[in-house]
C-alpha cells in the first residue's frame, strides 16, 4: 500500500516519480509542469482568487500572504481535498471500466443502478464539494473553470473510462439540486422523461480525473491546486495594486511550506466523507458581492 492509501501501482511512487524506469516518471513531471502553467487555455486569467473583492473590501495589499494563508488553511484545502478523492475513484474503478461498459438499468432498477462505479464514486466527491462550498458565486466559479479543464480533457483524453466516468457523473447529478449551479451545453433525459440539463463538473473533480489521467499522484494533484491557487493570487495582485512583481513571487516562494504541509494533510483520503470542511465566511460574502458588481477586472 502506498502511504496515500491506495494499493502501490507499477512504476508510479507516492510522489508521482516513476519507480522502474525514467519514462513515467518524466511524463508525469512535464504533465504537471504543464497544469501548472498559467498559459494553460482554461480561463484561469479571469481569476483573481477573490483577492479583488477583498481589495475592494480594504484589505491592505500588504495582507495578500495572511490572505493566501487563510485559503489554504479553508476553501483551497476543501478543493485540493476532492481533487485527491476525485483522482482514487478513478483510478479504484480503472480494472471495471477498462473491460466492463455500463449496464444498462432494468426496469426494477433504482436511478443509481444504470451507473459504473467510477461515476457514482465521482458524483460523490462533488455532491461533498457542493456540501462544503455554501457560496453559489464560489460554486459557480468553480464550474466555469472545470469548463475550461473538461475541454482540455475531453481533448487530450478522448475515451479514457475517467473521461466517460465523468461524463456520466454530470448525466447522473443532472436532476441534483445541491449541486445545480452553471448547467454544462448537453441535454440529458431523466428517467421521467423530461429532458434536464447536465451540469458542469467543478475544476476540483475534473482535476482529479486529469491528474489520474496524467499519471499524476496524490500529494502532486493537491500540490498543484495548492500552487495554482497562491499563483493565481500573487498574478493578480500585480494588476491591482502597485506592488513588486518580486516580491508577489517571494509570497508564492514563501508559501510552499504551507502548500507542502495542505498536500500531505489531504493526500491518503479516499472517502468523499472525508473532506474537510473549513468554511470562509469572509471569503464567501466578498465572492457573493463580487458576482453582483458590474464594474471588475476579474470575473472572481
Amino acid at each position: 500500500m502506498s502511504d496515500t492509501g491506495e494499493p502501490a501501482r507499477r512504476g508510479r511512487g507516492v510522489e508521482g516519480g516513476d519507480t522502474g524506469g525514467d519514462e513515467g516518471g518524466g511524463r508525469a513531471e512535464l504533465m504537471l509542469a504543464l497544469l501548472a502553467d498559467a498559459r494553460l487555455p482554461t480561463g484561469g486569467h479571469t481569476q483573481s482568487a477573490g483577492l479583488e473583492p477583498a481589495l475592494r473590501a480594504d484589505m491592505d495589499p500588504t495582507r495578500a500572504p495572511d490572505y493566501v494563508r487563510a485559503r489554504l488553511a479553508t476553501v483551497t484545502r476543501v478543493e485540493a481535498a476532492t481533487a485527491v478523492v476525485a483522482r482514487h475513484a478513478v483510478l479504484a474503478g480503472l480494472p471495471d471500466a477498462a473491460c466492463a461498459p455500463r449496464r444498462p438499468a432494468s426496469p426494477s432498477s433504482g436511478p443509481d443502478d444504470a451507473w459504473s462505479p467510477t461515476s457514482r464514486a465521482l458524483a460523490d466527491a462533488w455532491r461533498a464539494w457542493a456540501a462544503r462550498t455554501p457560496s453559489p458565486a464560489l460554486r459557480e466559479t468553480s464550474q466555469r473553470l472545470g469548463r475550461g479543464y473538461l475541454r482540455l480533457l475531453r481533448r487530450l483524453w478522448s475515451g479514457h473510462p475517467g473521461v466517460v466516468g465523468l461524463d456520466d457523473a454530470s448525466r447522473l447529478l443532472a436532476g441534483d439540486r445541491a449541486t445545480s449551479g452553471m448547467p454544462a451545453g448537453e441535454d440529458v433525459r431523466a428517467t421521467s422523461g423530461r429532458t434536464m440539463r447536465a451540469p458542469s463538473p467543478p475544476r476540483p473533480v475534473v482535476l482529479g480525473v486529469t491528474a489520474a489521467c496524467a499519471g499524476l499522484s496524490a500529494l502532486q494533484v493537491a500540490r498543484l491546486v495548492g500552487y495554482e491557487d497562491v499563483q493565481t493570487v500573487a498574478a493578480a495582485t500585480l494588476k491591482l495594486a502597485p506592488v513588486d512583481p518580486v516580491d508577489a513571487t517571494g509570497w508564492v516562494v514563501a508559501a510552499q511550506p504551507a502548500i507542502d504541509a495542505l498536500a500531505r494533510d489531504v493526500a491518503h483520503l479516499t472517502d468523499p466523507r472525508a473532506i474537510p470542511a473549513h468554511g470562509a465566511p469572509l471569503v464567501e460574502q466578498w465572492a457573493e458581492i463580487h458576482a453582483r458588481t458590474t464594474e471588475r477586472l476579474f470575473s472572481a
